[in-house]
């Protein structure tokens, strides 16, 4: 193969191939293959991903969009010592995944927006949160109860947020980031049943964080020292339950209107924490309304 010798802009000598129609086709030959077993790679992905969807055939899927309105008490002494209190408006997105089986998974999505003013009325704070949840439930039973039947499920996961609070006032120090990843054990009991001919739900859950990482800095701490200096100041804390005792449950009531489902009910949102010399908490108490949808995945015959 032709090589030609060059200088480098270090002053050191180094090689360079030299294109030649060889070398041309050898590129070719080298890109087809990679095309080839690209496509090969896909195929194999393709069938594995049908040959998965058919044997979750019979998956029943119930997914419940709702929107939650309400009061929220927020306390951040990383930005003020005193108690912001306003309105919250909340998204949710909430799946429950069966497939025939006592194992459901559950998958919630959450995202609000808080507006709060301090005692004095004259300061305000902006505040906006996502949370996700990935929960696997185990059913502990379903017993007959009156016109209805009542069944239990236990389980946990994974409960994620990152976000943000934004004080109108502050000069030095005027927002707080929030990250953090936790633990979290959830129960629920669900009672189905029918009244003038027409089905009913009831629905409570309830989820407590267990244990987490949480980003937070230290007491007098500024962004600028943790930005330029990183975690010199631990400002990733593990969170226990004692250090950060929280609480996420909604009681919920189901009801048909003609072909739709409803869903009202009541969001109860309680997270806080005292982490590095600074307690945080946000207490939501919301009305929630939405649509609850219900289908499964069956098998398509060739």
């Amino acid at each position: 193969m032709n090589r030609r010798w060059t200088n480098s802009t270090a002053g050191e000598w180094t090689k360079k191939r030299v294109d030649t129609p060889e070398r041309r086709k050898e590129n070719k030959r080298t890109k087809i293959f990679a095309c080839l077993f690209s496509c090969a790679f896909l195929s194999v992905l393709v069938q594995q991903a049908y040959a998965q969807d058919t044997l979750r055939t019979g998956k029943v899927i119930t997914n419940a969009q709702m929107v939650g309105i309400g009061s929220i008490n927020q306390l951040d002494t990383y930005l003020s010592p005193g108690e912001y209190r306003g309105s919250e408006l909340r998204y949710v997105s909430h799946s429950v995944r069966e497939n025939g089986s006592k194992i459901s998974r559950e998958l919630i999505h959450q995202a609000h927006l808080s507006l709060t003013r301090n005692r004095a009325e004259n300061n305000r704070e902006i505040g906006g949160l996502y949370n996700f949840q990935y929960n696997v439930q185990y059913e502990l039973g379903e017993w007959q109860l009156g016109n209805g039947r009542l069944m239990l499920k236990a389980g946990g996961g994974a409960d994620a947020n990152i976000g943000f609070l934004y004080n109108t006032r502050n000069g030095n120090n005027p927002a707080q980031a929030y990250v953090n990843l936790n633990l979290a054990p959830n129960a629920t009991a669900a009672y189905r049943f029918r009244l003038w001919n027409r089905p009913f739900q009831i629905r409570y859950e309830m989820q407590l964080p267990l244990v987490g990482l949480m980003y937070a800095p230290n007491f007098g701490q500024s962004y600028y020292e943790i930005f330029s200096k990183g975690d010199y100041d631990h400002n990733i804390v593990p969170t226990t339950i004692g250090s950060a005792p929280s609480l996420r449950q909604m009681l919920t009531f189901d009801f048909r209107i003609r072909h739709t489902t409803v869903r009202l009910g009541y969001l109860g949102d309680f997270q806080q924490a005292k982490v590095n010399g600074l307690k945080y908490h946000t207490w939501s108490n919301l009305f929630v309304v939405g649509i609850v949808r219900k289908f499964s995945i069956t098998k398509i015959l060739p």
